[in-house]
């Protein structure tokens, strides 16, 4: 969704950051792209580039938790039981400094609950609008070339973009990201 969302952009005229992990899809040409591996890099380019944003999209999946610890080489099969401890990854989304410049898309992966869960994530990561999908769903979403997604704004109101390719999600929501940041330079001006 991201690559897609990225292609959208340069199509319509506005110059793109892409961030991105390890991914089965090609590069958009055109792009200034960063590549990273871990949540920690994703947090730090995140920081580093957001003073150079006017908006900020933020599509990746990244997991809620890691190894606490990393060995250095694989470790050999044991036949007792094997405990992983994990901690908690920190929250990109949620890192960002309240009083920004930038305007910020989050995304929400929700498995149920999906217009409480987003609204909620909505309010308490500050962001200006969340796209919702429902992970859940084996057709479309993740690893699927088709997509369905709900926008859920600040001001209350929300709007559905219905099953559809990636590349077509991709364009309305860079159409209802460019309306939505005219409207704040409008503000600003």
């Amino acid at each position: 969704m991201g690559y897609a969302i990225a292609e959208a952009a340069l199509a319509a005229g506005h110059q793109v950051k892409l961030i991105s992990g390890p991914a089965s899809v090609g590069k958009p040409n055109g792009v200034d792209f960063i590549s990273i591996v871990t949540s920690d890099e994703l947090y730090q380019t995140v920081h580093g580039a957001l003073p150079e944003c006017d908006v900020l999209v933020m599509c990746a999946a990244v997991s809620d938790y890691k190894p606490a610890t990393i060995e250095p080489r694989k470790m050999k099969k044991r036949p007792a039981p094997f405990d992983l401890r994990l901690i908690p990854t920190r929250d990109v989304l949620a890192s960002l400094p309240r009083d920004r410049s930038c305007l910020v898309v989050g995304f929400a992966a929700e498995t149920h609950d999906l217009a409480k869960n987003a609204q909620k994530k909505l309010r308490e990561k500050n962001c200006d609008a969340i796209v919702a999908n429902d992970v859940s769903r084996t057709d479309f979403g993740m690893e699927s070339d088709d997509n369905a997604v709900t926008i859920f704004f600040r001001n209350g109101e929300s709007q559905t973009i219905s099953r559809a390719s990636k590349k077509i999600i991709a364009r309305e929501l860079v159409k209802i990201i460019s309306k939505m940041s005219e409207k704040c330079l409008t503000k600003k001006s």
